[in-house]
């Protein structure tokens, strides 16, 4: 389905930042998947943290398009692909070398299916660093919804 942006529903679990699948399309023309962290900014913008010298963000450099898979609260499983675009070349609050990209969304699509109910998508940090890693995960995702140019 084409639309302007996110369906209501899909902008209100997205909008606080939420972990998703970011698919890129690799020079092979293969489908290359990395976890990340995403934020609705408005309804017609998604931004998501990259990598700096990731295969992810060679991908998007190269080909400027991106699809979130979206696996979320309240049963949601979407799509949302559309042409994307680097937005800060260093994200702040990442103490290691992160980019911020939005992308606007040119299509959404709803993948739930029957009686099947899927589990958010979420990261469980472990090790003596895990509480730091939760504070850096916290504050990026907050500098993803709330930075503005």
């Amino acid at each position: 389905m084409t639309v302007a942006g996110l369906p209501d529903r899909l902008f209100r679990i997205m909008q606080p930042g939420i972990p998703v699948v970011l698919i890129t399309v690799g020079a092979d023309g293969w489908g290359h998947a990395a976890l990340t962290w995403a934020a609705a900014a408005a309804a017609d913008r998604v931004r998501f943290a990259v990598d700096h010298g990731s295969t992810t963000l060679a991908n998007l450099e190269r080909a400027g398009k991106a699809t979130l898979q979206v696996i979320g609260a309240e049963n949601t499983l979407a799509l949302i692909k559309g042409p994307a675009r680097a937005l800060r070349p260093r994200i702040a609050a990442a103490p290691f070398g992160m980019a911020m990209w939005e992308l606007q969304p040119a299509e959404v699509r709803d993948q739930t299916w029957g009686p099947v109910a899927v589990a958010p998508l979420a990261f469980r940090w472990t090790g003596p660093e895990a509480d730091a890693m939760q504070g850096i995960e916290r504050a990026v995702v907050a500098e993803l919804r709330d930075w503005h140019p």
